[in-house]
């Protein structure tokens, strides 16, 4: 990775290519993408390692390298989470950074959009990076205050996965977490009316309802392994 503080005069003539996004089998993603995410892919919380915190991911493979929604004739992918969508795009304090190094941009030649406009504004495609910048600052501060909530009224409970495919082999997701929907019926009226009045009610049942999209990406794996992919 090679950071760099993006500067309108420094990085006049970079531009930014058309790349298809790549998509790892596990990313996090805000609480704004739960409704997107869920008729897609399963949607989970797990703990960051370095602090313990829980963060929401969305589950698009089941071990790392696997990227089931990138076959060929797959096509675009139906979902793409914003952490993606910024991609080589980084919050630095005020300011925004770029991976020189990442794919999207051409340094030199023409290839792509401009990312400033002649007189050092922003071009629109940096527009629209800084959009998707704002909505994950923006969007990492409700997720953590849901998640915050959740843990408060002790609604996350761990979940195992465990998946044997067609070609034999067997496959077990530990260390993620859901919504206990048993926990939440148990609420008092008041916390529940907390839940509704802070929209966490509707994105606790898009997590658990995503769940169900673990037997269509286990149904994807292996039509991919029959046929060869």
């Amino acid at each position: 990775m090679n950071l760099a503080t993006l500067d309108a005069r420094e990085h006049a003539g970079v531009r930014l290519r058309t790349v298809a996004p790549e998509i790892p089998h596990f990313v996090e993603i805000m609480a704004a993408e739960f409704p997107a995410a869920a008729a897609v892919c399963p949607i989970v919380f797990a703990k960051n390692p370095q602090t313990g915190a829980f963060y929401a991911a969305a589950l698009f493979g089941f071990k790392p390298g696997e990227a089931l929604f990138a076959g060929p004739g797959d096509g675009p992918p139906p979902y793409v989470p914003l952490d993606r969508q910024r991609a080589g795009f980084y919050v630095s304090g005020e300011n925004i950074a770029i991976d020189l190094d990442h794919p999207r941009f051409a340094l030199s030649g023409s290839e792509g959009e401009p990312l400033f406009e002649e007189g050092g504004q922003p071009g629109p495609a940096l527009r629209q990076i800084q959009r998707k910048l704002g909505q994950l600052v923006q969007g990492k501060l409700e997720t953590d205050a849901f998640i915050a909530g959740l843990m408060e009224l002790k609604l996350i409970e761990p979940i195992d996965v465990s998946l044997q495919f067609d070609d034999g082999e067997k496959l077990v997701l530990e260390g993620l977490y859901t919504v206990s929907l048993d926990t939440l019926r148990e609420l008092a009226d008041d916390a529940a009316l907390k839940l509704f009045r802070a929209g966490h009610l509707q994105l606790i049942y898009a997590v658990s309802g995503s769940l169900r999209q673990i037997g269509v990406l286990a149904e994807r794996r292996n039509r991919r392994l029959a046929a060869g992919l």
